[in-house]
């Protein structure tokens, strides 16, 4: 809670958080603090029940209808993102190159399964971890910082989830390179990372038993050949190794 509430103090991404309605009656100040707490309890998955038993022993309790008021009525997705975009961006700009190294262009995405009840209109039974549930997928750069985080079903494309995070993460960071796991990556999607100018560098699975074999050369309609490699040789990847 104290790093929630210093990281509130230097880049105010509270700031961002405003009223659903048309009109806002509460005190700024007793705002900020909600809207902390209400953070707080709904990121480490307190709750805000407890949250608000927790801070009724002190003077400066707040009532759990006052932090469900605040939760309906101010925190939004759209505002969420742009919280998160404002700590990332000023986490990027103060760090110090001799400790961190140079900015990176290169990111990782992944995702999760979550449990959830399979009333929950995205939940899915997940065919590799067996069970109902969600996906959250991530996007993270090499220093440990999330840059982009979206749900999905588990039946969607992680190749899509891939591509949205590179294109919509609203920050000041700049993908140049993206890494995934076998899930992440297709044909179709190299084709559009190629056309969005970032490069796609999957972590094929099983890479060692892959073979990739060159198909014969083509004429074109002018009659010359296009350059190709020997049609009767086949590249083993992970091996290094060329039969013929």
């Amino acid at each position: 809670m104290d790093i929630l509430k210093e990281t509130d103090l230097r880049v105010g991404f509270t700031s961002h958080f405003s009223s659903m309605g048309d009109r806002e009656v509460i005190d700024r100040g007793i705002l900020q603090k909600r809207l902390l707490l209400c953070l707080y309890g709904l990121g480490t998955n307190t709750g805000l029940k407890r949250i608000s038993n927790a801070t009724s022993a002190t003077n400066a309790g707040e009532k759990y209808t006052d932090l469900r008021y605040v939760y309906q009525r101010y925190i939004h997705k759209d505002a969420l993102r742009h919280a998160i975009a404002t700590v990332v961006n000023d986490t990027l700009r103060i760090r110090q190159a001799h400790i961190w190294g140079e900015g990176t262009t290169a990111c990782a995405s992944d995702a999760r399964k979550f449990a959830a009840h399979d009333q929950n209109l995205l939940a899915e039974w997940h065919i590799r971890y067996h069970g109902p549930g969600v996906m959250i997928y991530w996007h993270v750069e090499r220093h440990s910082i999330c840059i982009y985080s979206q749900l999905k079903a588990p039946s969607s494309s992680e190749v899509a989830s891939m591509i949205e995070g590179v294109l919509r993460h609203c920050t000041e960071m700049e993908v140049e390179k993206n890494y995934v796991d076998s899930h992440g990556q297709s044909e179709v999607g190299f084709a559009f990372c190629r056309l969005l100018g970032f490069e796609l560098l999957p972590r094929l699975k099983a890479i060692g038993r892959q073979t990739a074999v060159v198909s014969p050369p083509k004429r074109c309609a002018c009659g010359l050949s296009q350059p190709s490699i020997d049609p009767h040789s086949a590249y083993r990847l992970g091996t290094y190794s060329t039969t013929l």
